[in-house]
């Protein structure tokens, strides 16, 4: 300690790892019974702790630090799966016996997936830790956007409270203060509905309701004209929903003010990717906003937010999950590859999950350091599924799309990134017939456009060579274009108009990038 009090890092590695024992001391390490988890310190408690011995905010403190803490953390919660006959059972066949030394040791742990989370959380629930007849647990639930089954996950209520009190207030410090600025009132909105069960706007509106000094308004899907009541308000304003509903925000807003229409400075969505058209829509319409991502999943609330509106980068809420970017093998990925995306809760004492695969795949970017906020970045690469198998090769849709707009802009002068609304690969294997929808305004125009230059064989042409350029993280095999035109599948490129029942949703109104079909 120096004369202030504050803690000094002289040899980073020692000094951390002394810091997180001594916050999570031996006696709460491992905890002998069932029984005694309640009752342990929540881990809210040891980053408020942190914060006061190093005199920093926690996301501000070393690296050094909050890894040593969080691996401290992970051992703490393996400690407490193991008196759990299922998760003993399912970590002894991985002959991981007991907590992990190192990080390269967590790596041992089996990841988990849909499955296993149905299997400890659902039903009979036999995964918690402490049982949920004991209560004190709230149960999230997912309608399944993309298998269609349910899906729960049970969180003990003064731990998700904790994390709506984290993430809230890293909302407010690093993505929203520069945005919403001023003496006029700050308003901050969310149309997500909770139709689906009981899933996304109830977590994701816990955590805006803990923004610092705004006015939270869970508006639900609105119409045109409550949308214009809400933007009637005297000051600036953020809103946050899925893609979707960001993406017609431009229509909303077509009868506003010129005032309220300045005063829409932050758009935050879920769901992936916004189209670069709606993005453009957005900007012209409101002239102040900034659209960022805000990255969140039924299982976990705040995964990754982006800061800056001219980076796709998220960054990680520090000592709110354990984020990993991983091979095929559950081992880390080095900085620039890409991976899948796994999560663990770190507040999680009662009812842990651990190496939680949640469908998404990520590029792992470089940690931020230097003076202020220090945490770890990644950037969305697309769903798990968005893979377009042809017989045994497998091809990135999203890497199959980015050729084909370039090829399509170079060959006819059709712009997909402008045009296209909504677009989607449909696979019909058993006719071994892949089709490019793209929802645009001008449907027959641009049909005849690509029609007059292209032709079908030029379009057959354009999408082997995209498709080329585009193997599957996973796929080992060598791809040239000759090699895709050999393997029977025909490409058809359609333009469809907006809202085309051609164009598959969800029953959340969300557009898949890719549909298998028979």
């Amino acid at each position: 300690m120096n004369a202030t009090g504050v803690m000094q890092i002289e040899r980073p590695g020692g000094d951390a790892v002394e810091l997180a024992a001594r916050l999570i001391p031996d006696e709460e390490l491992q905890p002998w019974s069932v029984d005694a988890v309640p009752s342990l310190p929540s881990f809210a408690s040891k980053m408020r702790q942190c914060e006061q011995i190093c005199g920093t905010p926690y996301s501000e403190t070393p690296h050094e630090i909050q890894d040593a803490l969080v691996l401290r953390r992970l051992q703490q919660m393996v400690n407490t799966m193991l008196l759990n006959p299922l998760w003993k059972e399912r970590l002894d066949a991985s002959e991981v016996g007991g907590p992990p030394a190192t990080y390269e040791d967590w790596e041992r742990i089996p990841l988990s997936d849909k499955t296993v989370q149905r299997d400890m959380f659902m039903g009979p629930r036999a995964g918690m830790v402490v049982p949920i007849s004991r209560g004190g647990f709230e149960v999230v639930a997912s309608g399944g956007t993309s298998d269609g089954l349910p899906l729960e996950i049970v969180y003990s209520l003064r731990e998700l409270h904790d994390t709506y009190r984290i993430a809230g207030h890293f909302m407010g410090t690093y993505q929203l203060r520069e945005h919403l600025r001023g003496s006029d009132p700050k308003w901050l909105f969310t149309s997500l509905a909770d139709y689906q069960m009981w899933s996304s706007g109830t977590m994701v509106g816990g955590v805006l309701q803990q923004v610092p000094g705004v006015n939270y308004i869970g508006a639900g899907p609105v119409t045109g004209p409550v949308f214009e009541h809400m933007f009637s308000y005297q000051g600036p304003k953020a809103l946050m929903g899925i893609s979707a509903g960001v993406a017609i925000l431009s229509d909303l807003g077509a009868g506003l003010s010129r005032e309220a229409r300045e005063s829409f400075r932050v758009a935050l969505y879920g769901s992936g990717v916004l189209p670069h058209r709606k993005r453009a829509e957005l900007r012209a319409l409101y002239p102040n906003v900034a659209i960022l991502s805000y990255f969140a999943a039924t299982q976990a609330e705040t995964i990754g937010l982006q800061l800056k509106d001219d980076s796709p980068v998220l960054s990680a809420v520090p000592g709110l999950h354990y984020i990993e970017i991983v091979d095929e093998n559950g081992r880390a990925v080095a900085e620039g590859e890409e991976g899948e995306l796994v999560v663990t809760r770190l507040h999680a004492h009662e009812a842990p999950l651990l190496r939680l695969k949640l469908g998404d795949r990520m590029i792992r970017r470089p940690s931020l350091t230097g003076p202020g906020l220090k945490t770890h970045r990644f950037e969305f690469a697309g769903r798990t599924g968005d893979v377009l198998h042809l017989n045994d090769s497998q091809y990135s849709a999203a890497l199959a799309y980015n050729a084909l707009r370039d090829d399509l802009r170079k060959a006819c002068g059709v712009d997909l990134d402008e045009a296209a609304h909504e677009i989607q690969f449909v696979n019909h294997r058993e006719y071994k017939t892949i089709t490019l929808f793209a929802a645009v305004d001008d449907a027959e125009g641009l049909t005849h456009a690509a029609a007059a230059t292209l032709g079908p064989a030029g379009v057959q042409r354009v999408f082997a060579g995209a498709l080329a350029r585009s193997l599957s993280l996973f796929n080992d095999r060598e791809a040239t274009q000759a090699s895709v035109e050999k393997s029977g599948y025909g490409f058809r490129l359609v333009f469809v108009h907006r809202s085309s029942p051609e164009i598959e949703r969800t029953a959340v109104g969300k557009v898949p990038l890719v549909r298998d079909r028979g």
